[in-house]
This record gives C-alpha cells, structure tokens and sequence, in this order.
C-alpha cells in the first residue's frame, strides 16, 4: 500500500513510530507537500493520505476519512501565516502571493479577506518562502513559515488565530483520507492507524523522543517545536468535525469550494 506523508514539521508526530520504533512492512511512505499528495490520491497514485481539508470537499465521492486522526489548530499556531507590506485592511486592490502547497490554506485566507475584511486583492501563484518580491503580501504556510527569516516582515498575521477571532472556530488543516477503492488493504489501513496512535501517545507521555527526532528530521525550524507540537490538535473530535463543517459551509457560499453536507468516515 502506498502511503502519503506531509513532510512538514506537523505532520511527523503521526509518523514517529513507523519512521524509528517499528517499520511497517508493504507500507511505501511517500513524503510531499499537501498540494501534492492530494493529487497523488485522487489518481489513484496514494491509497491513503493525510490531505488538505479542502481536498476532501473536491473528491468527497472518491474518500473515505479516518474519524479519529486530524491536524488542527486553535488559534495561533505560527505555521499558516499572512506576511504583508501593509496592514491586512489595505490589502484591497493589491497583489497577493499563494503558496500553491497547500489548498486549505489559500481558501481559509479567502474567506478571511472577503468575508472578514471585505477585501478583493489580486491573487497569483507564488514560491512557498517569505520573501516579498513583486507582491504586496504572501501566504506562507508549513516549514517554510517557520524558518529563520531572511529580510524584514513588517506584518504577520496567524491564519488559524485570525478564523479564531472572526469564528469562533479552529481550523482543521489536514485530515486522513482513504480511497474507496483501497478497501482491499484494510490491514494495512488499520497498521497504519495503530502505528499513528502509538507515535501520538509516544508524544504525550515521552514528548523528548518525538521531538528530537523531528528536529533531526527538520534542522532548519527556527521555531520552538516543543511549544510548537502543544498548538496542535491531532484527535479529530466531535468539536474538530463541526468546526470542519462550519469552515466548508463558508466556502461553499462564497463558491470556494463543493457543498459538503457531511463527513463520511472509513469503518462506519
């Protein structure tokens, strides 16, 4: 079976265990960024992934979610950020940059600026790193927003605690999904969700373990990931799966995204 991985900070606690306690035999990882696994499992290339939440609502007829797994944050979180030239209510009229890696992310800052801020920036595709070229402001999401920074920011602004303020909600940035047509590997499935469970409690009871490894693995975040790992929600709560909902709600009514009525979970 094939594996997709985010191969980004937030996603290596789930990883943990396969990657340095106990490999998983017939288990291919493939590591990319969102954008990428999220095309790899709508061909067919994938047959389980973590994917970005928005993926989910274009394919909701080809997957199947794990209802226990999700990486979520509420509020600041530091990893999904808007860098400007200028405050975030100038923005109308101006060029924003969007990193193309992940799709959760470009709609959530959609919704805020249209919604939130009733702002119409000129959007256009852009590297994933936080350097304001020939754009006004920048999407900046994963690894790369929590890099060391190699000029000047004079704004920054936390997606997740921006949706926080203006909702009431957070935001669930990713969530595993299963093809329909992968039930053939239902063990390997289930491996890959104990080995996932494992590695969380690992990261509860023995954070340093994690943590170690993930700065092996990431030596260039200049961000606290211990502090960084205690923003993140990884159990896909009841609290989690309707703040989903609400997220695909307001995209769905500003044609951001499909309708997504409700959530289908693998095994029920």
């Amino acid at each position: 079976m094939k594996l997709g991985y985010i191969n980004y900070l937030n996603c290596f606690p789930f990883y943990y265990h396969m990657f340095h306690v106990k490999s998983l035999p017939g288990i291919e990882v493939v590591p990319a960024y969102p954008s990428q696994l999220n095309a790899m499992l709508q061909s067919g290339a994938l047959h389980m992934s973590p994917i970005s939440s928005a993926a989910y609502a274009e394919a909701q007829q080809d997957f199947q979610l794990l209802p226990q797994f999700c990486l979520s944050s509420i509020g600041y979180v530091r990893s999904v950020i808007l860098v400007s030239s200028k405050p975030i209510e100038m923005l109308n009229n101006c060029v924003v940059g969007l990193s193309q890696a992940s799709q959760t992310s470009v709609v959530l800052l959609k919704i805020i600026l249209q919604k939130f801020y009733g702002l119409k920036p000129h959007y256009q595709s852009s590297d994933p790193y936080p350097v304001l070229h020939d754009v006004d402001a920048k999407l900046v999401i994963g690894n790369e927003a929590m890099m060391h920074e190699t000029e000047p920011l004079p704004y920054i602004y936390d997606l997740g605690d921006l949706w926080l303020q203006k909702t009431g909600y957070p935001v669930v940035f990713a969530v595993f999904a299963v093809r329909n047509d992968a039930t053939r590997y239902a063990h390997d499935i289930n491996a890959v969700c104990a080995s996932c469970q494992l590695s969380l409690n690992e990261l509860a009871k023995n954070p340093h373990n994690v943590i170690e490894k993930a700065r092996q693995r990431y030596p260039n975040i200049a961000y606290d990931i211990a502090h960084y790992y205690t923003l993140l929600k990884f159990e896909f709560t009841d609290e989690l799966k309707k703040a989903l909902l609400y997220y695909y709600l307001q995209a769905s009514e500003l044609q951001l995204l499909p309708k997504v009525t409700s959530l289908q979970f693998y095994g029920r």
